[in-house]
């Protein structure tokens, strides 16, 4: 075992040293780690898309009481902060498609291009499916929020779906 961790001790150094001498790592390293990121990112948002479906199922009970006092109060930050990760996930896919777009520049240059459309569209198609989830979460929700946060949060969801759309 000490041998183990000296061993480890030493490559660790190298690793480091090589790292601080290139100051960057493999381009792929650099897209698997964006990928990971923006599905990590998607399945977060899911989750809390989840949650929002389920704060809202819990609302009224049958005979009309609601069961759970806090649910009204607990949606609206929670509906904001789902709003607020489809955001971030829009601009990792526009990031993500701006890159794309400049390859196919350099492109013409001569240099290497993977035209391959096919994971920039899955990303695209995710979205826009977590999109519309949230978007019927709110209009369900609509009587929680009121009628002051409710256009502002309409319009930021369009604009979402119009970024994308037009770029």
């Amino acid at each position: 075992l000490r041998l183990v961790a000296v061993v480890r001790a030493i490559l660790e150094g190298e690793k480091a040293a090589v790292l601080k001498r290139d100051h960057h790592l493999p381009l792929s390293f650099h897209r698997r780690q964006e990928e990971l990121k923006f599905s990590l990112g998607l399945q977060r948002l899911q989750h809390r898309v989840r949650e929002i479906q389920a704060l809202r199922d819990e609302g009224p009970g049958q005979d009309g009481a609601v069961q759970s006092p806090t649910a009204p109060k607990e949606l609206p930050p929670l509906i904001l902060e789902a709003v607020k990760e489809l955001e971030a996930a829009k601009q990792q896919v526009l990031k993500r498609i701006q890159i794309w777009k400049r390859q196919q520049q350099l492109a013409g240059n001569g240099t290497i291009f993977e035209e391959n459309l096919a994971p920039l569209q899955k990303r695209c198609e995710n979205l826009v499916e977590v999109y519309f989830q949230l978007q019927q979460q709110v209009m369900a929700a609509s009587a929680e929020l009121g009628s002051e946060l409710l256009p502002r949060l309409l319009e930021r969801l369009n604009e979402v779906l119009s970024s994308l759309v037009k770029r």
